[in-house]
């Protein structure tokens, strides 16, 4: 989508050619989720940087126990000197030395090295299969460097290092493969570009291949877990998506990790799925057709954060696509995890599980009635009445598609469950966009009781909540939009009311307004 389309007021005159074409409203991420793709940088690493010391014996055989005291206390200088001499041993220690300076905790000299010009030196040490330790050594001190910025990164890229990692994936020495899944995973997270260059390298295939086993818990946890986060940076990063055809590749291992045990692993499959359903219509069909959305909306379920968050983030994206996929997530019985999404203890899930609520919201009438039948209206009141404002702004689209596309007898039911008092009070917001959707529900809810005859009624229960008021007040508002919204509602609906009969009035006894009473019969439509 391109960015002017993406703007709140697009996104608003889409809403607004209502319920013709449910698709208009449908609201793909946009400003808010920006911010929520920033705060999420934590759940799942672009890149990650090895510091873990495993003992020196045990990596490289050929490091005599007695060199390793010196080590730690090469200089990049002696360092330079090591990797261009001729001595196979001096290499291999003076490789070792510069991957523990970049297995540093605290600034690591990534540009000293960089500078140095040692990386196509260690690339072409990552081809000595005679000599496994300084293939293991070199990958990690470049898995490091590519774990820093784009610049770093592109030095490793520009070194040759892709298809020797990829040539790596095959060695017979499990510790080698793994650090080469490492070291891609850190190249295809840096963006578009080198994702795609990976995969047309040719990563899929024997990366694939690694988790070709007829058991996934025969291999070592954190080999899959490595292998599983690289694939995830696989399916990362938009303009572009990656290659379609790279997806339907990866896409049944991910089906098949999605049913795996491994907290982590689990976690790292749910972003690469939010990832990829993060797209068109065309690009969510290829995700749902695999038939993996009941397990997604199983994982949902769980208590585990890190698994939550990115399965309601996949589950939310499902749903911002056409009303047959969003109907195979409630199929999939999604519906009843929201009471506990919608009123969980974090920020971010309550807004995220809102946001999906206003893209379901948008479907069909008998989607909008799954709502309602899940018990999940009251949720959806309450985030409006006392949640934190990002999570009520995304409340509020659920109810106003909901008053858009609902049937009569839906927005009764809305009424009667007490949305207007905190729908009002959002009025007072400084956010006019959210002012102006908020008005859109207030029209909506308007027309209906046209129909019944009940404008009266919905009158008397706005002006007695505050609304009127508030709906007054933006009369004077800056923006003109919100200004001619408001006059126009009133101008409708509120103007000449001291002139009328007082016997059209109804009177103010408790069961005149039946719209806040439940036992109105289902065909009566009195509010």
């Amino acid at each position: 989508m391109s960015t002017n389309e993406n703007t709140p007021s697009a996104r608003l005159n889409r809403f607004k050619n209502k319920g013709k074409d449910s698709t208009e409203m449908r609201r793909r991420r946009i400003e808010v989720n920006v911010e929520l793709r920033k705060a999420k940088k934590d759940d799942q690493m672009l890149k990650r940087r090895n510091v873990s010391t495993l003992p020196d014996d045990a990596t490289s055989p050929l490091q005599e126990n007695k060199g390793n005291q010196v080590l730690a206390h090469w200089s990049v200088e002696e360092i330079v000197k090591g990797v261009n001499s001729n001595n196979m041993e001096l290499q291999l220690q003076a490789t070792q030395a510069a991957r523990k300076l970049l297995s540093r905790e605290k600034q690591p000299p990534i540009d000293n090295i960089i500078r140095a010009g040692l990386i196509p030196k260690f690339v072409s040490f990552l081809g000595r299969a005679d000599c496994s330790p300084i293939q293991f050594e070199s990958a990690w001190a470049l898995t490091n460097i590519a774990s820093g910025t784009s610049e770093q990164t592109r030095a490793v890229v520009d070194g040759g290092a892709i298809p020797a990692f990829i040539s790596l994936l095959a060695s017979p020495h499990t510790h080698i493969s793994e650090q080469a899944v490492w070291a891609l995973g850190n190249i295809a997270g840096d963006g578009s570009a080198y994702r795609d260059l990976v995969i047309k390298y040719g990563a899929i295939e024997p990366l694939l291949s690694l988790l070709a086993v007829p058991d996934l818990s025969s291999l070592a946890s954190g080999y899959l877990r490595n292998v599983t986060w690289t694939l995830s940076n696989l399916c990362r990063n938009k303009n572009p998506a990656p290659p379609i055809e790279a997806i339907q590749q990866i896409l049944p291992t991910l089906v098949r990790l999605l049913h795996h045990d491994d907290p982590e692993v689990l976690a790292d499959t749910c972003w690469a799925i939010s990832y990829l359903t993060d797209g068109s219509n065309d690009r969510i069909e290829v995700v749902v057709k695999t038939g993996l959305v009941p397990q997604l909306v199983r994982l949902l379920g769980c208590s585990d954060l890190p698994i939550m968050t990115p399965s309601l983030r996949a589950i939310g994206n499902i749903v911002t696509g056409t009303d047959e996929q969003t109907q195979v997530v409630i199929d999939s019985g999604a519906l009843a995890v929201f009471p506990s999404l919608l009123s969980h203890h974090k920020n971010n899930i309550q807004k995220e599980a809102a946001w999906t609520m206003s893209n379901i919201t948008a479907g069909r009438q008998d989607q909008i009635q799954q709502v309602v039948d899940h018990g999940l209206v009251p949720y959806l009141i309450a985030i409006l009445r006392k949640g934190d404002f990002k999570s009520q702004k995304e409340a509020v689209w659920a109810v106003t598609n909901y008053t858009s596309g609902g049937t009569i007898d839906q927005i009764v039911y809305l009424v009667q469950a007490g949305v207007l008092e905190p729908l009002l009070n959002l009025l007072s917001t400084k956010d006019s966009k959210t002012v102006l959707v908020i008005l859109d529900a207030v029209s909506n809810i308007f027309l209906a009781a046209e129909k019944i005859n009940e404008t009266e009624k919905l009158c008397l229960m706005i002006e007695e909540c505050g609304g009127l008021d508030r709906i007054e007040a933006l009369q004077s508002h800056e923006n003109e939009q919100v200004y001619r919204a408001s006059s126009s509602i009133i101008e409708k609906y509120f103007s000449g009311e001291e002139e009328e009969d007082q016997n059209v009035v109804p009177d103010s006894t408790a069961d005149s307004y039946t719209f806040q009473i439940q036992d109105s019969t289902p065909n009566s439509f009195n509010f």
